[in-house]
């Protein structure tokens, strides 16, 4: 075969198959493939788009190109993987409430991109923790706690690793073909027996209209259940932060307060009861989603959850006091400021994009791939729609290196939040559930 008939055949329409796929995979992952043969393969498919049977093979192919974790394990072996957002801080809790349920949750997560937190930028922010230890440490810390999140080696899906770098520089990120295969190929790799997938739709989601959050839920739910993984995506709402904090320690330390109940912000205690619910009725530890919440209910008022949250920190090298410390182990920023509404009156649109660039440009997220993070900066007591807000009722506290940073963030702040005289109506955290 010659990449060039494959990638004619792609620009002119043509379908392509099982074979011709899994032969430019291969090239792209020993590099017999040229960079500029992978872009123009992109751009192909970025305007040509892939059918669905293309996709689970392209998604298979790249799941093939490393290594795949074999798990040997008395449960089932499932995961959530999430679009991105901003305050969206549900995989920290999701893992040890299905591991305290009886399933086995080998997270593999990434780091911030663009306006939305990484999940290995937060729990890197508690002191110690190793997120990306050697294969022993991660499945003998799966097998021993039920749960645990780290980075993604350079061994899984290594084709996605140099398919996504050229997509970068090419403006083929936004393919709905590409973005299902590269997220399922690192899903996959992962030994998976269940997957439920959060689609974020909003404005300060990726796919910020419904259609295309709706296209993508689609493409990534089919695609999973054909390539052998049972798969339920949710479309869930990000129109404003989903936390009522956003940044790194803080998140953190609103996952603790989560798990041992301290505060549930209520819209956060929905998406991660619906998200962990399907992986529970997916692979038959619950008769419906009814029995499964009511299962994840008892696995945080018993504090099993929470109990296994600090065995998994506390094995990858994190304090194991963490419940019951977190202040003291959790950086915290020298400033903190309120941020004062323009006018008082009830929160009518939040630009959610907005709020999460302010924690960027706090110092809580990247400019670019080598900026180091500030783990204390963020923002706490977010103002949700329908929120009243003004004297003594902040639209958010700012968590800043400095006044001049505080004050940079509040003016941005200030400048995201409509508000109204009255409150508006606010819509559902979950909109939609997609079935593969």
């Amino acid at each position: 075969m010659l990449p060039q008939e494959i990638i004619r055949a792609k620009r002119d329409g043509g379908r392509l198959n099982q074979d011709e796929i899994a032969f430019f995979v291969r090239g792209i992952t020993d590099g017999s493939i040229s960079e500029g043969q992978v872009a123009a393969f992109a751009m192909a498919v970025f305007f040509r788009g892939l059918e669905m049977a293309e996709r689970v093979d392209l998604t298979i192919a790249m799941m093939r190109s490393g290594d795949n974790l074999q798990w040997d394990l008395p449960g089932p072996v499932v995961d959530k993987h999430s679009t991105g957002g901003v305050g969206d801080n549900v995989s920290l809790m999701l893992a040890p409430m299905l591991a305290a349920c009886g399933v086995f949750v080998p997270m593999i997560s990434g780091r911030g991109l663009g306006h939305t937190g990484g999940t290995l930028d937060k729990l890197e922010a508690i002191p110690g923790y190793v997120a990306k230890p050697d294969n022993a440490l991660f499945t003998r810390v799966v097998r021993e706690v039920g749960c645990a999140i780290i980075g993604q080696t350079g061994r899984l899906a290594p084709a996605d690793q140099r398919l996504y770098a050229i997509r970068d520089v090419t403006a083929t990120v936004e393919s709905i073909s590409l973005i299902t295969a590269s997220i399922l190929s690192k899903k996959l790799a992962a030994g998976l027996s269940a997957l439920a997938m959060d689609v974020k739709c909003g404005s300060g989601a990726f796919m910020p209209t419904i259609e295309g959050a709706r296209e993508l839920a689609q493409s990534i739910a089919s695609v999973a259940t054909g390539a052998g993984v049972p798969t339920v995506a949710l479309i869930t709402d990000m129109n404003e932060p989903l936390a009522s904090c956003a940044g790194n320690a803080v998140e953190v330390r609103n996952a603790v307060d989560y798990l041992t109940g301290a505060r549930r912000d209520a819209r956060l205690h929905e998406v991660t009861l619906a998200l962990a619910a399907e992986p529970l009725v997916a692979r038959g530890l619950a008769g419906d989603l009814g029995a499964a919440r009511a299962a994840l209910q008892w696995a945080l008022d018993s504090g099993a959850a929470a109990e296994r949250f600090e065995r998994m920190v506390a094995a990858l090298g994190g304090p194991s006091d963490i419940l019951s410390r977190a202040a003291a182990h959790l950086p915290q920023a020298r400033v903190v400021a309120p941020a004062p509404a323009l006018q008082s009156g009830f929160v009518e649109s939040v630009d959610a994009r907005s709020v999460g660039l302010a924690v960027v440009e706090l110092g809580g997220g990247r400019r670019t791939a080598a900026d180091a993070i500030d783990p204390a900066v963020g923002l706490t007591e977010l103002a949700g729609i329908g929120a009243q807000v003004g004297p003594g009722a902040p639209l958010a506290l700012v968590h800043a290196r400095d006044e001049a940073q505080a004050a940079a963030a509040i003016a941005r702040l200030q400048a995201a939040y409509r508000i109204a005289d009255a409150a508006g109506a606010r819509g559902p955290a979950v909109i939609e559930r997609i079935v593969g």
